[in-house]
């Protein structure tokens, strides 16, 4: 089976974002090593994300992202053992 350019491209995005969570998991674990609370790590975390979407593709892209996170929130895509029913 041949696997397409789109397919490839939907691949490499999903190792990406694996990737990603590892480097965050790790950088979290050593926040709180060090004494850094939760909610400030947060707060870091989504404020470095902003800035750099906006830097990187506008704010219309950053907007677009926080609308998309909501829905995400609400659907309980972050919320660790939620049964969906």
């Amino acid at each position: 089976m041949e696997v397409t350019t789109s397919e490839m491209d939907e691949i490499i995005a999903r190792e990406k974002r694996i990737a990603a969570l590892e480097f965050h998991s790790e950088a979290w674990a050593d926040g709180t090593m060090e004494g850094i609370e939760s909610d400030i790590l947060a707060d870091a975390a989504i404020a470095t994300a902003l800035e750099e979407t906006i830097r990187e593709q506008g704010e219309d892209a950053a907007l677009a992202l926080v609308e998309t996170l909501r829905e995400r929130i609400l659907c309980g895509e972050f919320t660790p053992n939620r049964s969906i029913q």
